[in-house]
């Protein structure tokens, strides 16, 4: 599927930013510079919550408010301590799998807001018997920006303890096979549906006045959300993931996020069970539309749903998700037609949502 290249060049920009979770400020600042010339206006918080509003909003506040949501932060780490040789101990923001770490470069933004580029070590195989077999953690990798001391460090790199880390990756395009390779695909590309889905339904009658939120520190645990829905106090919420794919492990019988299968709609995880009418709903549009929807039962993981949904009362949310290979790890991939499959349901979905509909959760 053909995805025109100002849509390709805004899923890059947002892929490529620097956002660790408490550092979403150019995320936040990428995303305004693409969103104001669709959206009313736009409102930061201190924690780099970004709200839009949608062109088209009732000016009377006489309508529900949809909260459409996707986090802006990615895994990222932070620096801990400088050790007197010049390696750096590190801490993640967010989950990893221990073993997609090392070898890796990372960008560490420093007190200067440069980017330093280092690498992830850890023991190198040549001394691991002699150092004695050690069960690979975060706590036993550093990173290493070839410095030879701790003042190297502090004076010439100007890294300091506090600092964060991101994956140092460039999105690819991949034009014959429609597939995107970047980092922070969870949930940049939930990000980009956002946007896109504030720019098609830009001036549009609808039953709803739509606010999309970039919400902040999911991944460490969804701070940026509960912030926020407390702002936008929503009726009803939809959100977006850039949820992990299984169709690289799976049994055919077992995949629920497939690549170049659809946006996944997710029926429950440890922390929301998707309300049973907007599930329907999505379930009926992707059919009237002709877009293929896939559906999960997750028994781990958890999203903004799961803080928006219950926080200020009872607001009926689904999560809807792209599906992303790889995520938690330096190098994602996804594939442009469950994003725009993605943002043709949600936008479809949005026309249907009026007082009867409300009425009817």
């Amino acid at each position: 599927m053909d995805m025109d290249n100002t849509t390709l060049q805004m899923i890059k920009d947002l892929s490529n930013a620097f956002g660790a979770p408490g550092f979403e400020e150019e995320v936040a600042e990428v995303a305004r510079k693409w969103a104001d010339p669709f959206v009313e206006y736009s409102a930061e918080d201190p924690m780099h919550n970004l709200m839009l509003f949608r062109k088209g909003n009732s000016t009377q506040g006489d309508k529900p408010v949809l909260m459409l949501d996707a986090h802006s932060d990615e895994v990222a780490f932070m620096i801990q301590a400088i050790r007197p040789n010049g390696m750096l101990d590190f801490l993640s923001l967010g989950h990893w799998d221990p073993s997609t770490v090392p070898a890796h470069r990372v960008w560490i933004r420093n007190r200067f807001g440069k980017l330093i580029t280092g690498i992830v070590a850890s023991v190198p195989v040549h001394y691991q018997k002699e150092m004695g077999t050690k069960e690979l953690s975060i706590t036993n990798m550093v990173i290493d920006v070839g410095a030879t001391c701790a003042e190297e460090v502090r004076d010439i790199f100007g890294i300091e303890v506090g600092d964060p880390v991101v994956p140092a990756v460039d999105m690819e395009v991949n034009a014959e096979s429609g597939v995107l390779m970047g980092k922070a695909f969870d949930c940049r590309i939930g990000c980009a549906v956002v946007l896109e889905v504030l720019k098609r339904l830009a001036g549009e009658e609808l039953g709803v006045d739509v606010i999309g939120t970039l919400t902040t520190q999911e991944e460490v645990g969804g701070r940026g959300a509960r912030a926020t829905v407390h702002e936008v106090c929503p009726d009803i919420s939809i959100v977006l993931e850039g949820a992990p794919a299984d169709d690289s492990f799976m049994p055919e019988y077992r995949i629920q996020t497939g690549l170049k299968r659809g946006p996944m709609m997710r029926h429950m995880d440890v922390n929301m069970i998707a309300n049973a009418r907007m599930a329907r709903m999505a379930i009926d549009t992707a059919g009237e539309i002709g877009i293929p929807l896939q559906r999960a039962v997750r028994s781990g993981g958890g999203t903004n749903g799961g803080l928006i949904h219950d926080a200020i009362g009872a607001v009926p949310c689904v999560v809807l998700s792209v599906p992303v290979r790889y995520t938690h790890s330096h190098h994602t991939f996804c594939a442009i037609q469950d994003f725009e499959q993605t943002v043709q349901l949600v936008c479809a979905m949005i026309r249907k949502i009026n007082e009867d509909f409300m009425a009817s959760l």
